[in-house]
Protein backbone atom coordinates (compact mmCIF):
# COMPACT_ATOMS: atom_id res chain seq x y z
CA UNK A 1 0.00 0.00 0.00
CA UNK A 2 1.41 3.41 -0.75
CA UNK A 3 1.95 5.48 2.34
CA UNK A 4 1.43 9.06 2.76
CA UNK A 5 5.32 10.09 2.65
CA UNK A 6 5.36 8.16 -0.54
CA UNK A 7 2.55 10.25 -1.92
CA UNK A 8 4.18 13.72 -0.55
CA UNK A 9 1.68 13.62 2.79
CA UNK A 10 3.61 12.83 4.94
CA UNK A 11 1.42 14.37 8.11
CA UNK A 12 -1.82 12.39 8.85
CA UNK A 13 -3.98 13.80 11.26
CA UNK A 14 -5.89 11.20 12.19
CA UNK A 15 -9.58 11.37 14.07
CA UNK A 16 -10.06 9.32 16.93
CA UNK A 17 -13.22 8.81 18.68
CA UNK A 18 -13.61 7.26 22.45
CA UNK A 19 -13.93 3.50 21.04
CA UNK A 20 -10.24 3.94 20.43
CA UNK A 21 -7.98 2.26 17.42
CA UNK A 22 -11.76 0.08 16.48
CA UNK A 23 -13.11 2.99 14.97
CA UNK A 24 -10.79 3.80 12.97
CA UNK A 25 -10.66 2.84 8.70
CA UNK A 26 -8.36 0.19 7.35
CA UNK A 27 -6.43 3.50 5.91
CA UNK A 28 -6.15 5.21 9.01
CA UNK A 29 -4.69 1.85 10.72
CA UNK A 30 -2.32 1.40 8.29
CA UNK A 31 -1.07 5.21 8.70
CA UNK A 32 -1.11 4.94 12.38
CA UNK A 33 0.95 1.87 11.84
CA UNK A 34 3.33 3.03 9.95
CA UNK A 35 4.24 6.94 11.15
CA UNK A 36 7.57 7.10 12.50
CA UNK A 37 6.45 9.80 14.49
CA UNK A 38 2.55 9.67 16.74
CA UNK A 39 1.90 13.12 18.32
CA UNK A 40 -1.15 12.86 20.68
CA UNK A 41 -2.70 13.54 24.01
CA UNK A 42 -1.78 11.01 26.40
CA UNK A 43 -5.43 10.24 26.45
CA UNK A 44 -5.56 9.74 22.37
CA UNK A 45 -1.57 7.66 22.91
CA UNK A 46 -3.30 5.54 25.10
CA UNK A 47 -6.26 4.82 22.70
CA UNK A 48 -4.11 3.84 20.04
CA UNK A 49 -1.27 2.26 21.59
CA UNK A 50 -1.70 -1.40 20.02
CA UNK A 51 -1.31 -0.02 16.63
CA UNK A 52 1.31 2.83 16.95
CA UNK A 53 4.97 1.22 16.39
CA UNK A 54 6.73 4.70 15.90
CA UNK A 55 8.24 6.82 18.38
CA UNK A 56 5.54 9.06 20.41
CA UNK A 57 5.08 12.57 21.28
CA UNK A 58 2.71 14.08 24.30
CA UNK A 59 1.58 17.14 23.41
CA UNK A 60 3.98 19.93 25.72
CA UNK A 61 2.49 22.84 26.96
CA UNK A 62 2.33 25.08 25.35
CA UNK A 63 1.74 23.67 22.28
CA UNK A 64 3.74 25.31 19.75
CA UNK A 65 6.81 23.60 21.46
CA UNK A 66 5.98 20.62 19.66
CA UNK A 67 6.63 21.90 16.11
CA UNK A 68 10.38 21.77 15.66
CA UNK A 69 9.99 17.81 16.49
CA UNK A 70 7.14 17.28 13.86
CA UNK A 71 8.91 19.18 11.26
CA UNK A 72 11.83 18.15 11.72
CA UNK A 73 10.24 14.85 10.21
CA UNK A 74 9.39 16.28 7.43
CA UNK A 75 8.62 13.88 4.47
CA UNK A 76 8.82 11.50 6.78
CA UNK A 77 5.58 9.48 7.76
CA UNK A 78 4.13 11.71 10.99
CA UNK A 79 1.07 10.73 12.46
CA UNK A 80 -1.18 13.18 14.60
CA UNK A 81 -4.39 12.11 17.10
CA UNK A 82 -7.06 14.10 17.71
CA UNK A 83 -10.10 13.97 19.03
CA UNK A 84 -13.16 13.40 16.71
CA UNK A 85 -12.88 16.01 13.58
CA UNK A 86 -9.33 17.45 14.27
CA UNK A 87 -10.40 20.86 12.04
CA UNK A 88 -13.58 21.65 14.38
CA UNK A 89 -11.87 23.40 17.09
CA UNK A 90 -9.19 20.99 16.69
CA UNK A 91 -5.35 20.61 16.24
CA UNK A 92 -6.30 20.84 12.60
CA UNK A 93 -6.21 24.45 12.25
CA UNK A 94 -3.12 25.03 14.19
CA UNK A 95 -0.85 22.39 12.23
CA UNK A 96 -2.40 23.71 8.83
CA UNK A 97 -0.37 27.24 9.58
CA UNK A 98 2.78 25.06 9.27
CA UNK A 99 2.11 22.24 6.78
CA UNK A 100 1.06 22.99 3.53
CA UNK A 101 -2.79 21.05 2.47
CA UNK A 102 -0.91 19.12 -0.03
CA UNK A 103 1.36 17.71 2.36
CA UNK A 104 -1.00 16.36 4.91
CA UNK A 105 -3.83 13.85 4.84
CA UNK A 106 -6.78 14.42 7.44
CA UNK A 107 -9.09 11.17 8.23
CA UNK A 108 -11.62 12.84 10.77
CA UNK A 109 -13.84 11.01 12.99
CA UNK A 110 -17.75 12.69 14.13
CA UNK A 111 -17.06 15.92 16.17
CA UNK A 112 -18.33 15.93 19.39
CA UNK A 113 -21.03 18.18 18.08
CA UNK A 114 -22.14 15.91 15.83
CA UNK A 115 -22.37 12.90 18.28
CA UNK A 116 -24.22 15.32 20.77
CA UNK A 117 -26.54 15.96 18.03
CA UNK A 118 -27.53 12.55 17.28
CA UNK A 119 -27.94 12.11 20.81
CA UNK A 120 -29.89 14.72 21.04
CA UNK A 121 -31.88 14.87 17.43
CA UNK A 122 -30.94 18.66 16.97
CA UNK A 123 -29.59 20.33 13.49
CA UNK A 124 -26.54 20.66 13.88
CA UNK A 125 -26.56 23.42 11.46
CA UNK A 126 -29.03 25.28 13.78
CA UNK A 127 -27.11 25.30 16.58
CA UNK A 128 -24.68 27.04 18.02
CA UNK A 129 -21.38 25.78 18.75
CA UNK A 130 -18.72 27.19 20.97
CA UNK A 131 -14.82 25.92 23.02
CA UNK A 132 -14.20 26.65 25.93
CA UNK A 133 -11.10 24.87 26.42
CA UNK A 134 -8.81 27.98 26.34
CA UNK A 135 -11.63 30.39 25.93
CA UNK A 136 -13.27 32.57 28.39
CA UNK A 137 -16.69 32.03 29.88
CA UNK A 138 -17.74 35.50 28.49
CA UNK A 139 -17.88 34.08 24.77
CA UNK A 140 -21.12 32.65 25.89
CA UNK A 141 -23.22 36.02 26.42
CA UNK A 142 -23.87 37.02 22.94
CA UNK A 143 -25.20 33.50 22.55
CA UNK A 144 -27.77 33.44 25.00
CA UNK A 145 -31.30 34.34 23.15
CA UNK A 146 -34.46 33.14 24.28
CA UNK A 147 -34.96 29.45 22.61
CA UNK A 148 -31.59 29.22 21.18
CA UNK A 149 -29.86 25.96 21.06
CA UNK A 150 -26.07 25.97 22.16
CA UNK A 151 -23.42 23.00 22.23
CA UNK A 152 -20.36 23.83 24.40
CA UNK A 153 -17.00 21.88 24.83
CA UNK A 154 -15.96 21.75 28.47
CA UNK A 155 -12.36 22.64 29.25
CA UNK A 156 -12.63 20.12 31.89
CA UNK A 157 -15.43 18.32 34.47
CA UNK A 158 -15.82 21.98 36.08
CA UNK A 159 -16.57 23.76 33.06
CA UNK A 160 -20.47 22.64 33.80
CA UNK A 161 -20.47 24.34 37.01
CA UNK A 162 -18.74 27.28 35.55
CA UNK A 163 -21.58 27.21 32.59
CA UNK A 164 -24.63 26.75 35.18
CA UNK A 165 -23.05 29.72 37.14
CA UNK A 166 -23.09 31.92 34.34
CA UNK A 167 -26.22 31.64 33.19
CA UNK A 168 -27.98 32.39 36.65
CA UNK A 169 -25.58 35.55 37.08
CA UNK A 170 -27.12 35.88 33.58
CA UNK A 171 -30.84 35.44 34.39
CA UNK A 172 -30.98 32.61 32.59
CA UNK A 173 -30.79 30.13 35.80
CA UNK A 174 -34.31 28.18 34.18
CA UNK A 175 -32.63 27.10 31.17
CA UNK A 176 -32.38 23.51 30.80
CA UNK A 177 -28.60 21.54 30.34
CA UNK A 178 -27.61 18.18 29.11
CA UNK A 179 -24.47 16.79 30.50
CA UNK A 180 -22.88 14.61 27.49
CA UNK A 181 -19.94 12.66 28.82
CA UNK A 182 -17.12 10.65 26.71
CA UNK A 183 -19.05 10.52 23.67
CA UNK A 184 -18.61 7.35 21.43
CA UNK A 185 -16.98 5.44 24.03
CA UNK A 186 -17.91 2.49 26.62
CA UNK A 187 -18.37 4.97 29.56
CA UNK A 188 -20.77 7.49 27.86
CA UNK A 189 -23.46 9.14 29.84
CA UNK A 190 -26.06 11.66 29.46
CA UNK A 191 -28.26 13.41 31.76
CA UNK A 192 -30.10 16.96 32.23
CA UNK A 193 -30.33 19.46 34.69
CA UNK A 194 -31.05 22.87 35.64
CA UNK A 195 -28.86 25.25 36.43
CA UNK A 196 -30.86 26.83 39.41
CA UNK A 197 -31.43 23.61 40.73
CA UNK A 198 -27.56 22.27 40.93
CA UNK A 199 -25.46 19.95 38.72
CA UNK A 200 -24.45 16.38 39.84
CA UNK A 201 -20.58 16.63 41.02
CA UNK A 202 -19.40 13.61 39.39
CA UNK A 203 -19.10 15.10 36.11
CA UNK A 204 -16.49 13.22 33.56
CA UNK A 205 -13.01 15.34 32.47
CA UNK A 206 -14.22 14.54 28.74
CA UNK A 207 -17.68 16.24 28.24
CA UNK A 208 -19.66 18.81 26.29
CA UNK A 209 -22.65 20.84 27.28
CA UNK A 210 -25.97 20.87 25.47
CA UNK A 211 -27.61 24.31 26.56
CA UNK A 212 -31.65 24.98 25.94
CA UNK A 213 -32.04 28.60 26.97
CA UNK A 214 -34.76 29.74 28.66
CA UNK A 215 -34.25 33.55 29.46
CA UNK A 216 -35.98 34.38 32.60
CA UNK A 217 -37.51 37.76 33.67
CA UNK A 218 -35.04 40.73 33.66
CA UNK A 219 -32.16 38.14 31.95
CA UNK A 220 -29.67 40.39 30.35
CA UNK A 221 -30.29 39.53 26.75
CA UNK A 222 -27.80 41.18 23.72
CA UNK A 223 -29.71 42.71 21.41
CA UNK A 224 -29.13 41.56 17.87
CA UNK A 225 -28.92 44.63 16.38
CA UNK A 226 -26.41 47.92 16.98
CA UNK A 227 -27.55 50.44 19.81
CA UNK A 228 -27.10 49.00 22.75
CA UNK A 229 -29.30 50.90 25.65
CA UNK A 230 -26.59 52.63 27.38
CA UNK A 231 -26.84 50.96 30.65
CA UNK A 232 -25.39 47.85 28.81
CA UNK A 233 -22.44 49.53 29.67
CA UNK A 234 -20.25 50.71 32.71
CA UNK A 235 -19.41 54.52 32.33
CA UNK A 236 -18.53 57.86 33.40
CA UNK A 237 -20.65 60.00 31.05
CA UNK A 238 -17.93 59.34 28.44
CA UNK A 239 -20.20 57.22 26.07
CA UNK A 240 -21.39 57.50 22.52
CA UNK A 241 -25.17 57.39 23.36
CA UNK A 242 -27.23 54.98 22.18
CA UNK A 243 -28.69 56.36 19.58
CA UNK A 244 -25.59 58.08 17.60
CA UNK A 245 -24.01 54.96 18.58
CA UNK A 246 -26.53 52.93 16.23
CA UNK A 247 -25.56 55.77 13.42
CA UNK A 248 -21.85 55.43 14.12
CA UNK A 249 -21.87 51.80 13.75
CA UNK A 250 -24.45 51.76 10.58
CA UNK A 251 -21.25 54.66 9.08
CA UNK A 252 -18.91 51.98 9.98
CA UNK A 253 -20.43 49.40 8.55
CA UNK A 254 -18.87 46.09 10.15
CA UNK A 255 -17.91 43.41 7.84
CA UNK A 256 -16.65 40.11 8.84
CA UNK A 257 -13.19 39.64 10.33
CA UNK A 258 -12.06 43.40 10.07
CA UNK A 259 -10.31 45.66 11.93
CA UNK A 260 -11.49 48.59 14.01
CA UNK A 261 -9.46 51.63 15.75
CA UNK A 262 -11.55 53.42 17.99
CA UNK A 263 -9.80 56.46 19.68
CA UNK A 264 -10.58 57.95 22.74
CA UNK A 265 -12.56 54.91 23.31
CA UNK A 266 -14.35 55.74 26.56
CA UNK A 267 -16.58 52.87 27.96
CA UNK A 268 -15.06 51.10 24.73
CA UNK A 269 -19.04 51.27 23.46
CA UNK A 270 -18.36 51.24 20.01
CA UNK A 271 -15.24 49.06 20.01
CA UNK A 272 -17.70 46.42 21.67
CA UNK A 273 -20.19 46.66 19.24
CA UNK A 274 -17.92 46.57 16.11
CA UNK A 275 -17.09 43.22 17.98
CA UNK A 276 -19.81 41.98 18.47
CA UNK A 277 -21.17 42.41 15.21
CA UNK A 278 -19.53 39.40 13.83
CA UNK A 279 -17.17 36.71 15.60
CA UNK A 280 -13.86 37.02 13.67
CA UNK A 281 -14.21 41.09 13.87
CA UNK A 282 -11.42 42.45 15.30
CA UNK A 283 -10.74 46.04 17.46
CA UNK A 284 -7.76 47.93 18.98
CA UNK A 285 -9.33 50.39 21.65
CA UNK A 286 -7.41 53.09 22.16
CA UNK A 287 -7.71 55.20 25.65
CA UNK A 288 -5.22 57.68 27.28
CA UNK A 289 -7.60 57.91 30.95
CA UNK A 290 -6.26 54.57 32.77
CA UNK A 291 -9.92 54.55 34.65
CA UNK A 292 -11.33 54.35 31.33
CA UNK A 293 -9.30 52.22 29.79
CA UNK A 294 -10.41 49.32 32.59
CA UNK A 295 -13.50 50.06 32.39
CA UNK A 296 -13.69 49.62 28.97
CA UNK A 297 -11.75 46.11 29.63
CA UNK A 298 -14.48 45.49 32.15
CA UNK A 299 -17.58 46.35 29.60
CA UNK A 300 -16.00 44.23 26.99
CA UNK A 301 -15.76 41.01 29.12
CA UNK A 302 -19.27 41.54 30.47
CA UNK A 303 -20.54 41.82 26.98
CA UNK A 304 -18.86 38.87 25.90
CA UNK A 305 -16.10 40.08 23.65
CA UNK A 306 -13.23 39.60 26.05
CA UNK A 307 -10.88 39.96 22.67
CA UNK A 308 -10.96 43.44 23.12
CA UNK A 309 -7.36 44.97 22.82
CA UNK A 310 -7.18 47.44 25.25
CA UNK A 311 -4.52 50.10 23.97
CA UNK A 312 -3.24 52.53 26.60
CA UNK A 313 -1.93 56.46 25.14
CA UNK A 314 -2.93 59.44 23.33
CA UNK A 315 -3.57 59.10 19.21
CA UNK A 316 -1.74 59.45 17.14
CA UNK A 317 1.68 57.91 19.08
CA UNK A 318 -0.55 54.95 20.30
CA UNK A 319 -1.13 54.00 16.66
CA UNK A 320 2.47 53.25 15.91
CA UNK A 321 2.50 49.67 16.02
CA UNK A 322 -1.01 48.50 15.69
CA UNK A 323 -2.25 46.10 12.72
CA UNK A 324 -3.80 48.17 10.16
CA UNK A 325 -7.46 49.42 10.25
CA UNK A 326 -10.41 48.08 7.94
CA UNK A 327 -12.21 50.90 9.37
CA UNK A 328 -11.71 54.10 11.88
CA UNK A 329 -13.82 55.43 14.65
CA UNK A 330 -12.49 59.10 16.45
CA UNK A 331 -15.12 59.59 19.63
CA UNK A 332 -12.63 62.04 21.51
CA UNK A 333 -9.10 63.79 20.48
CA UNK A 334 -9.76 64.76 16.65
CA UNK A 335 -8.50 67.99 17.62
CA UNK A 336 -5.04 66.66 18.54
CA UNK A 337 -2.54 67.95 15.57
CA UNK A 338 -2.03 65.45 13.07
CA UNK A 339 -4.30 62.64 14.21
CA UNK A 340 -6.88 62.98 11.25
CA UNK A 341 -4.14 63.01 8.83
CA UNK A 342 -2.34 59.74 10.62
CA UNK A 343 -5.78 58.08 10.33
CA UNK A 344 -6.46 58.22 6.76
CA UNK A 345 -3.13 57.23 5.83
CA UNK A 346 -3.11 54.40 7.66
CA UNK A 347 -6.42 53.80 6.65
CA UNK A 348 -6.71 50.86 4.10
CA UNK A 349 -8.11 51.12 0.79
CA UNK A 350 -11.73 51.14 1.33
CA UNK A 351 -11.93 51.14 4.68
CA UNK A 352 -14.50 54.05 6.40
CA UNK A 353 -13.17 56.62 8.91
CA UNK A 354 -16.02 57.68 10.87
CA UNK A 355 -15.31 61.31 13.70
CA UNK A 356 -17.91 62.83 15.81
CA UNK A 357 -17.90 65.81 17.11
CA UNK A 358 -19.53 68.45 19.62
CA UNK A 359 -17.21 70.88 19.93
CA UNK A 360 -17.13 73.83 17.00
CA UNK A 361 -13.31 73.81 17.09
CA UNK A 362 -13.18 70.29 15.91
CA UNK A 363 -16.45 70.64 13.70
CA UNK A 364 -14.64 73.34 11.73
CA UNK A 365 -11.55 71.05 11.24
CA UNK A 366 -13.84 68.14 9.95
CA UNK A 367 -15.83 70.97 7.51
CA UNK A 368 -11.65 70.99 6.24
CA UNK A 369 -11.26 67.56 5.93
CA UNK A 370 -14.48 66.95 4.18
CA UNK A 371 -13.10 69.71 1.66
CA UNK A 372 -9.59 67.73 1.74
CA UNK A 373 -10.79 63.87 1.37
CA UNK A 374 -14.30 63.68 0.45
CA UNK A 375 -17.23 62.01 2.42
CA UNK A 376 -20.41 63.25 3.97
CA UNK A 377 -21.10 65.81 6.85
CA UNK A 378 -24.33 65.00 9.32
CA UNK A 379 -25.51 66.58 11.51
CA UNK A 380 -27.12 64.26 14.46
CA UNK A 381 -29.64 65.60 17.20
CA UNK A 382 -31.45 64.22 19.71
CA UNK A 383 -34.19 64.59 22.16
CA UNK A 384 -35.58 62.96 25.37
CA UNK A 385 -38.17 62.64 27.33
CA UNK A 386 -37.23 65.26 30.28
CA UNK A 387 -39.63 66.77 33.07
CA UNK A 388 -40.39 70.48 32.75
CA UNK A 389 -41.88 71.74 36.18
CA UNK A 390 -45.17 69.02 36.43
CA UNK A 391 -45.38 68.67 32.87
CA UNK A 392 -42.89 67.01 30.52
CA UNK A 393 -40.74 68.40 27.36
CA UNK A 394 -38.27 66.54 24.87
CA UNK A 395 -34.31 68.54 25.56
CA UNK A 396 -32.11 68.25 23.31
CA UNK A 397 -29.00 66.53 23.56
CA UNK A 398 -26.04 68.17 22.12
CA UNK A 399 -25.92 67.53 18.85
CA UNK A 400 -23.50 65.57 16.74
CA UNK A 401 -21.76 66.62 13.45
CA UNK A 402 -20.25 63.34 11.99
CA UNK A 403 -18.00 63.12 8.95
CA UNK A 404 -18.21 59.46 7.62
CA UNK A 405 -15.80 59.09 4.66
CA UNK A 406 -14.50 55.92 2.52
CA UNK A 407 -10.76 55.82 1.34
CA UNK A 408 -10.05 54.95 -2.17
Amino acid sequence: MTTNAEAGRWLAILGLGEEGVEGLGPKARDLLAKAELVAGGERHLALAQTLITGERLVWPHPLAQALPAILARRGRPVAILASGDPFCYGIGAFLARHVAPDEMIALPAPSAFSLACSRLGWALQDTATISFCGRALAHLAPLLQPGARILALSEDGRTPEQIAAYLRIRGCGGSRLTLLEALGGPRERIRTAVPEQGLPEDIAALNLVAIEVVAQAGARILPQASGLADDFFEHDGQITKREIRAVTLSALAPRAGEHLWDIGAGSGAIAIEWLLAHKANRASAIERNPERAARAARNATTLGVPQLAIIPGTAPAALADLAPPDAIFIGGGAQEPLLLETAWAALKSGGRLVVNSVALETQAMLLASQRRYGGTLTRLSVERLDALGSMQCLRPALAVLQWSAAKP
